[in-house]
Order: C-alpha cells, then sequence, then structure tokens
C-alpha cells in the first residue's frame, strides 16, 4: 500500500503564535488521512510495518528482558481483539473495561476495544467499590483483566468487581507466562488459557491470547464503518475519592491529538513510558500520538515509573535503547532530579515533556542541570484529550508557562459572572479562567449532572484553571481553583509557597494546602519531603518559609515533614488526601483544647463532600459535632467503643 505523507508533518515545529496560526491555513484534516484511531494504526502499519511499535521491559534492572511488537504486528493484534471482542458480543456502543498494568496487551486491548465498541481503560489501583462503580455506570460488557499473579492484587480485585457487576458477560484473562521465556520473541509466544471456574452461570473467563488467535488478523469481520463522531473511550477522571467522573472521547477527538503530536515533535523519537496507559497522557503522548508518528515507545515495566529500579536505573534505560524523548509529572522530574547520569551517555536524550501538574521552577532548573536538556512544560486535561498547550522544544520555549496553544485549538481567558458562564474575554496578560474550544474538546461527561457548569458558552470548556495569555501568546497559570487557600477571604496561591520552599537546599517535594480554621476558613500550611541524607526540623523550614514567601499572609502556619509524598496513580501530589491529613491534624487539636478525646477519620464522598468520622463519648458528641460541622464538614459519629 503506498501511502502519501503531508509535507506539514516533516516541518519544523511551531515556535511562535504566527507559527501556529501559519499550520492553521487550511483544515486539520487535510493534513491527516485517517478517520478513527483504528485508521491510525493501519495507516502506520502500512508506513512503517517492519519497524518496532512497541518494547516492553519487565523489570526495572537494566539489562532486564524486553519484548517487542513491530507495527504489522500490532496492528495485526490489534484487528485480532476487536475481533474478539465483536465475537463475544460487544456491540459499538458498548464497553470493554480494561483492568491491567503498563503491558503489550494494554495498547491491543485499548485499540481494539475501540475498533470494537468503547475502551473503558481502569486505574487498577482504585478500590473495588470504586472500579464496580465504574464499570456499572458504564455497563461494560467484557472485562480484560490480569491473571492470578505474585505481587499483585489485581485478579482478586476483578473476581470481586465481576460479581458487582451483572452487565460484564466475559473475562478475558492476560497471562505473565509469556514474558518468563526471554528466548523466543514475544510475537511467537501464546499463553495457556487459564483454567478458572465461572464466576456465574452468565459470565465465562477465557484466555485473552488464545481468544485472539482464533481471530483473522487482516480485517474486522464486524465490517463496522466508524464515524469521527462515534464514541470510542470511557476515560474516568479524579483521584481516589468519591465516583470519579467519567469523560467521553470521540475517534475525533484522538486523531486530532494523534496528528499533533508528530507536528510538534517533527523528527522520529525512541519515547520512554513510565505513565500508565489508564490515563490520557500514557495512551495518547506515549501510545497513539507516538504510533501515528511511527515511533518506538518502550515500556517501563508493568508499574511504569513506580516500578522498582526504574527511577535509580532511569538514565542506564536512556542509553540502552537510545531514548530521545519522555513525558512524566513534576514529581518524577524531582526525584530524576537527585538520580545523576554519573558517567551514563545519555547524548541521545533531546527533551523531556511535564504535564498534569503545576512545575516548580527549581524543580525544572535542578533537571536541567544534571540532564542537560530541556525540559518543555504542556498543559492539558482528560476533557481536552490530553494537550491543549506545548512549549516548543528548543530554545523558543517560555520558561515559566505551559507554551502555546495547539493549532486548530482556540484558547483564551474569560471573564465570568456568578453562575460561571463566561461574559467576555480576558485583555492580554488579564488573569481570568481558561477556556478551550477545538476538535480535541470532548462531548461531556457520561452521566449529565456531571455536565452542569462545565461550559463557559457554547462549545468553550471551562477547565477550571486561571490564567492568562501573555503578548507573545503563551499561557501562563496562575493557579486552580479549588486549589487556591483562601484566608479570610483572601486568595493565596499555593505555588508561592511551594516555589519558595523548593529552593531549601535539603527539599525535594513540597505541598502547600489549606487547613481548616474556626475563624479564617483555611491557614496555608505545608508538607514537605527531604532529599536523601538530608535532615532539618520544621522550625528551620519555618524560618526560610518566612525569609523567602514574599506575602506574609502565605507564610505557612504549620510544616510537616513526611517521609513519602502521597500521589495519585500518575504520580501528582494527592492534594485531596494532604488536606484531609491537614484537617485531620488540626480537629485533634481543636478537640482536645475543649477536653474532648476522641479517634477521627477525614475523607471526601461524593454525595455529601468532605466528612468527619468520629468515635468519642455519648457526652462529648454534641459538642464535637458542632465544633466540627461549623468548618463545613459532614460528621459521622460512632460510639466509643463500637466498630468502625
Amino acid at each position: 500500500m503506498s501511502v502519501h505523507i503531508h509535507p506539514s508533518i516533516l516541518q519544523a515545529p511551531p515556535c511562535t503564535q504566527a507559527d501556529i496560526e501559519a499550520m492553521e491555513s487550511a483544515p486539520w484534516q487535510d493534513k491527516v488521512f485517517a478517520r478513527t484511531t483504528y485508521d491510525v494504526l493501519r495507516l502506520a502499519a502500512a508506513r512503517h510495518h517492519h519497524h518496532t511499535a512497541l518494547r516492553f521491559v519487565v523489570r526495572g534492572e537494566p539489562d532486564s528482558p524486553a519484548f517487542s511488537l513491530s507495527y504489522r504486528f500490532l496492528f495485526e493484534r490489534v484487528t485480532q481483539a476487536a475481533n474478539a471482542f465483536h465475537y463475544a458480543g460487544i456491540q459499538p456502543d458498548q464497553a470493554v473495561a480494561i483492568l491491567l498494568p503498563n503491558l503489550l496487551e494494554t495498547h491491543i486491548a485499548l485499540w481494539g476495544a475501540q475498533a470494537a465498541g468503547i475502551a473503558n481503560p481502569i486505574n487498577p489501583m482504585l478500590d473495588i467499590a470504586h472500579i464496580a462503580a465504574i464499570i456499572n455506570a458504564t455497563q461494560a460488557q467484557a472485562l480484560v483483566t490480569l491473571a492470578p499473579s505474585p505481587g499483585s492484587d489485581i485478579w482478586e480485585k476483578a473476581m470481586a468487581v465481576v460479581r458487582q457487576c451483572r452487565s460484564i458477560h466475559t473475562v478475558f484473562v492476560v497471562n505473565l507466562d509469556s514474558y518468563l521465556d526471554p528466548e523466543r520473541p514475544v510475537e511467537q509466544k501464546v499463553p495457556r488459557a487459564d483454567e478458572q471456574p465461572l464466576l456465574r452461570d452468565s459470565c465465562r473467563i477465557v484466555s485473552f491470547n488464545d481468544a485472539l488467535n482464533q481471530e483473522p488478523s487482516d480485517s474486522l469481520v464486524s465490517s463496522r464503518d466508524i464515524s469521527p463522531d462515534d464514541v470510542c473511550a470511557y476515560f474516568h477522571t479524579g483521584g481516589t475519592t468519591g465516583l470519579p467522573k467519567i469523560a467521553l472521547h470521540t475517534h475525533q477527538n484522538e486523531v486530532f491529538i494523534s496528528s499533533m503530536l508528530p507536528q510538534l515533535l517533527p523528527e522520529h523519537q525512541v519515547v520512554l513510558c513510565g505513565l500508565p496507559l489508564f490515563h490520557v497522557n500514557g495512551a495518547m503522548v506515549t501510545g497513539l500520538g507516538a504510533f501515528h508518528g511511527g515511533w518506538e515507545v518502550v515500556i517501563l515495566t508493568p508499574h511504569g515509573f513506580r516500578g522498582k529500579g526504574v527511577l535509580p536505573n532511569f538514565w542506564k534505560f536512556v542509553r540502552r535503547f537510545g531514548a530521545t524523548t519522555f513525558s512524566a509529572v513534576p514529581t518524577v522530574f524531582a526525584s530524576l532530579a537527585n538520580v545523576p547520569p554519573e558517567g551514563t551517555d545519555i547524548s541521545t536524550l533531546r527533551h523531556a515533556l511535564c504535564g498534569a501538574a503545576p512545575l516548580p521552577r527549581e524543580v525544572a532548573r535542578r533537571f536541567e542541570e544534571i540532564a542537560g536538556i530541556p525540559l518543555c512544560e504542556g498543559y492539558g486535561l482528560t476533557e481536552g484529550t490530553c494537550i491543549s498547550t506545548v512549549n516548543p522544544i528548543n530554545d523558543a520555549r517560555h520558561v515559566g508557562t505551559v507554551g502555546l496553544r495547539l493549532p486548530h485549538q482556540a484558547l483564551k481567558a474569560w471573564k465570568v459572572d456568578s453562575s460561571g458562564k463566561a461574559t467576555v474575554p480576558c485583555a492580554t496578560g488579564e488573569v481570568g479562567v481558561i477556556g478551550i474550544s477545538g476538535p480535541n474538546v470532548f462531548p461531556g461527561y457520561l452521566h449529565e449532572r456531571d455536565n452542569e457548569g462545565i461550559w463557559l458558552e457554547h462549545g468553550w470548556l471551562n477547565t477550571g484553571d486561571l490564567g492568562y495569555i501573555d503578548e507573545e501568546g503563551f499561557l501562563h497559570l496562575t493557579g486552580r481553583a479549588k486549589d487556591l487557600i483562601i484566608r479570610g477571604g483572601h486568595n493565596i496561591d499555593p505555588a508561592m509557597i511551594e516555589d519558595a520552599l523548593h529552593h531549601h537546599p535539603a527539599v525535594e517535594k513540597v505541598a502547600a494546602v489549606g487547613q481548616p480554621d474556626l475563624h479564617a476558613g483555611e491557614l496555608p500550611m505545608a508538607f514537605v519531603t527531604l532529599k536523601p541524607n538530608f535532615a532539618v526540623d520544621a522550625d528551620e523550614l519555618h524560618a526560610y518559609a518566612s525569609e523567602h514567601i514574599p506575602e506574609r499572609a502565605a507564610v505557612p502556619v504549620r510544616i510537616i515533614t513526611l517521609d513519602q509524598m502521597p500521589l495519585t496513580a500518575i504520580g501528582k501530589i494527592a492534594k485531596a488526601e494532604l488536606r484531609h491529613m491537614a484537617a485531620q491534624t488540626v480537629f485533634h487539636q481543636i478537640l482536645l483544647e475543649h477536653g474532648i478525646s476522641a479517634e477521627l477519620t477525614v475523607f471526601s464522598e461524593a454525595a455529601r463532600g468532605n466528612v468527619v468520622k468520629l468515635k468519642c463519648s455519648q457526652s462529648d458528641a454534641p459538642k464535637a459535632i458542632e465544633l466540627l460541622t461549623s468548618l463545613d464538614y459532614s460528621v459521622d459519629v460512632l460510639p466509643l467503643t463500637g466498630k468502625e
């Protein structure tokens, strides 16, 4: 098959707003030959059929076995997966839930599900109740999951979930035995079928690879005509508290983003993948976008950056695979900044991409100093199919910004009214609510209740972020509305606190949150972790903060040192968990000041918001409830001698 490559794919990356506008001289569809994510893989296989699409590193040791898939075999396997799902009864409007770590099979299941129906990747670190809630919401008909494996509880979770989710009628099981013999190419390996008892009469369990091997690999047996407007994925958002929202992606959303990435990074890339594939960054930046460009993607262990040995040996993986780039979150760069290459040749590495959370300037400086490459910050969200802005990958980048908007996607800072609706666009340099509009913007959430208030005006998504656009078109983020610390009506940007403490020579990671206060509503406090072999007490850190934070009201009233910072599944600092820890500390103090001895736990629920589970004596309960509800927390009281 002969495929014409449009010249725009080979052009230099955009460095200015004028470059962006020049790229918009023709509709984006004129530059892209794919209408669906299946088309992206089909065309990639035609262009690069013998080239390596994916490698999978089993463990975090530098010489760990690695298994590879060519573009031809990846496309054939995705086709077989789509056919296996179709044979199992999956219709175009039905979902396949994917509960897997990062594996070659995860990509095969993800894109095969989109060719047959709708992919529903799920974070396997969520608890059983959350996983079941997501599947019950999407009404997924099939589940792809991991066979019983040492050190993993995914199988146990999957079995518990299926018992709660009556929509699941087929469980496809991925067995890691295929990776135990490093002498045979993965393309020739067929894991044994798992002999597991039926969960119930209406549910069957089959081997994923056996099911694929029984299907044709040259075409979709469904003969499905996929529309660009068809929903292709359900990506859940949020952390581990409350029911995550479920964002819909269309084929157009994902094809558009995949077509943008090779234009932003036009040279051939070897990409290290350490972010989870249930998240849009892993799936889009180190997935479909890379495949659109014919790049090579190296999956660093099932657990990515969290995998044992991955970060300590990271630079050795760069050397081993000739990596040119990778994408990560600020906490990963903060860790790598403390692991210098020490003579390891990393000269193939050209740049790194950072997103998902604000990047402290000191972290960026330290990383660039030890790695010798530019760290380019970008910005996006699940609802925008991962990418909305990116800094140029060269000296044209503006440190401290998250870059220029994507071509064909509009970006504005808006003034809003009390209902959250846009009134007028902000002037250049004026802070407002950031809105995006374009082919990457999702059609909405699965549940209509979650769509209330998400549109600034027709077609303009309210990102929930605050910022401004400068004269050169670069976006400056100034905060996230929900992360602002509001002290007596005064807004405090946590980044001001975090940036100052990051400069302390002993501090590795820092997160500032608001702790509840009876009089001011909130007071700023900070959590820190220290670099290896450093020791510093809270008084010294507080003195340092007082000296270096320019706004007196922003100086933390409390600084707590943690052995390990709580992180979300993609490696962002879990601020929701820290806010709960802060509240728990404060509530203990308040109750003790009133002579009340109690045990308490702070958490969030989707329906009630912030909740305190309180165990205290019956006589103390009324006063305790009065104190805690005055801080806008719901209170559940249990007898002091009762059971949880």
